[in-house]
């Protein structure tokens, strides 16, 4: 009776409850400060602007270099946050392009669909 009490109090004593801790979905920091980074559907980036004005998102297939999406927006000067939506897109090796109102190329990174 003993043998049988001690094994389920040690069967209970190493039962512990497993704590599942959810993943938010990555973010990255100033993604034009990294060569190539991976994305999810939604993600939101962040990139540095050094003055106000009307600025373009151009999103490219890297192999062919044509445009799939662009879009235009007022950036404010530092931190801008922006989603991006790649759940249309069947290719997965991508080019996020910045330019400003004048089409000059402010920063460009590639980035891979996960």
């Amino acid at each position: 009776m003993k043998k049988l009490l001690f094994i389920l109090f040690l069967s209970l004593a190493a039962c512990k409850k497993v704590e599942v801790i959810p993943i938010p979905p990555p973010t990255n920091l100033k993604i034009f400060s990294v060569v190539e980074s991976s994305v999810e559907n939604g993600q939101e980036i962040e990139f540095e602007l050094t003055k106000n004005g009307v600025y373009t998102m151009t999103i490219g297939d890297s192999v062919t270099n044509q445009v799939l999406t662009r879009e235009r927006f007022t950036g404010q000067i530092g931190i801008n946050k922006k989603k991006i939506y790649t759940k249309s897109f069947s290719i997965k090796y991508l080019y996020l392009l910045l330019q400003d109102e004048s089409k000059k190329q402010i920063a460009k990174t590639n980035i891979i669909v996960k």
